[in-house]
């Protein structure tokens, strides 16, 4: 059997785990690492790891003096000397061919010092700090989980040569913009805050002809209006939305891979991340005409408008967001990576 493939996992939102699950099945012989990973993943083997987070209302700060190539390292914290411990002795014992990192810069350091090819996944947003641009320069190649125009115009020639743009890794529903079920579906997903159900409720009320559904955690409003429905958490997600009319939710991978995936009409409203991650993918896609994009909370008044012109512009749909690369293919660039040297990088034809 060839030497194994390491996939880190992040821990927050979901889509990491998602797309990680989607590749190491379509690879084999991967082995996947990350904090909380006991029972999610689909029976793959996995290292689960001790936390890294300081407390439970941890964001993303370390409150340490650090060298510029680390985003997080927190002084004397018992979780990361063990996640790092157990990393370590994975690697020296499996001997990995290759790690994809998705993401850290700190596990992409520690793949790199214990001599083993990284693949980093390059997510939306102004990444072009130092510890990005060194993660991106120490790796074997770049992975982004997303169409190529989605990229930021400003990101530097060498990091896009070395980079494989892979949108659609999670296989989603397709649907026909024709075939809906007339529902105006809102999307919450693990990454986010509960949704505000008194505001869901509003804008519900001024679009009485409109049936409302929430997927997702949603607080529940003192009074439903008949046209709102509460489903919380749902296990066919991607399906729901290939069947709605029109979709509305945030800028993370997971929804927005299945909103294109599904060329549904989309009015996306993203949520404050680091590096701009949601804000710039948001910027994007408005840009090419992929969806209505609000950086505020509309008025309930406005929704009637808002769904509107996002059903007006689906009938438009830009044939640069067309196509998904899927996990196979991704496997197969995988595979095809010289560990020996780093690649010249290659695309998606």
């Amino acid at each position: 059997m060839s030497r194994p493939v390491g996939y880190y996992v992040h821990h927050h939102g979901d889509g990491h785990r998602q797309r990680a699950i989607a590749i190491a099945r379509a690879l084999g012989n991967v082995t996947l690492m990350g904090t909380g990973l006991a029972g999610k993943t689909e029976n793959l083997p996995f290292l689960d790891l001790p936390d890294d987070r300081l407390d439970d209302d941890f964001t993303g700060m370390d409150h340490a003096e650090r060298p510029s190539s680390l985003h997080y390292a927190p002084l004397d914290h018992e979780g990361i000397r063990k996640r790092t411990a157990i990393m370590a002795g994975w690697i020296a014992q499996a001997r990995p061919r290759l790690i994809v990192v998705d993401v850290s810069a700190e596990v992409a350091m520690l793949a790199r010092l214990a001599s083993v090819p990284t693949v980093y996944v390059r997510l939306n947003g102004r990444r072009l700090d130092a510890a990005h641009l060194d993660a991106f320069r120490g790796a074997t190649a770049l992975l982004a989980p997303f169409h190529e125009v989605l990229d930021e115009e400003d990101i530097p020639a060498w990091v896009r040569e070395k980079t494989f743009y892979a949108p659609g890794i999670v296989q989603t529903a397709n649907a026909d913009i024709s075939n809906s079920d007339g529902t105006t579906l809102v999307v919450m997903g693990r990454g986010g805050s509960a949704a505000n159900g008194e505001k869901w409720a509003a804008a519900a009320r001024t679009t009485p002809e409109r049936q409302w559904r929430i997927i997702g955690p949603c607080t529940v409003p003192a009074e439903m209006p008949i046209n709102l429905e509460l489903r919380g958490w749902v296990d066919d997600a991607t399906a729901q939305i290939a069947g709605a009319q029109v979709v509305i939710g945030a800028a993370g991978d997971g929804v927005v891979s299945a909103v294109l995936a599904a060329r549904r009409p989309f009015i996306c409203l993203p949520e404050p991340r680091p590096f701009n991650e949601q804000a710039s993918k948001a910027s994007r896609l408005a840009a090419v005409g992929g969806a209505i994009v609000r950086y505020d909370w509309p008025h309930p008044e406005e929704w009637s408008g808002l769904i509107d012109h996002a059903l007006a512009q689906a009938e438009r749909w830009p044939a640069c967001l067309d196509g998904n690369c899927g996990p196979e293919r991704v496997a197969s660039w995988l595979d095809s990576l010289d560990a020996a040297t780093l690649t010249e990088g290659s695309r998606i034809a």
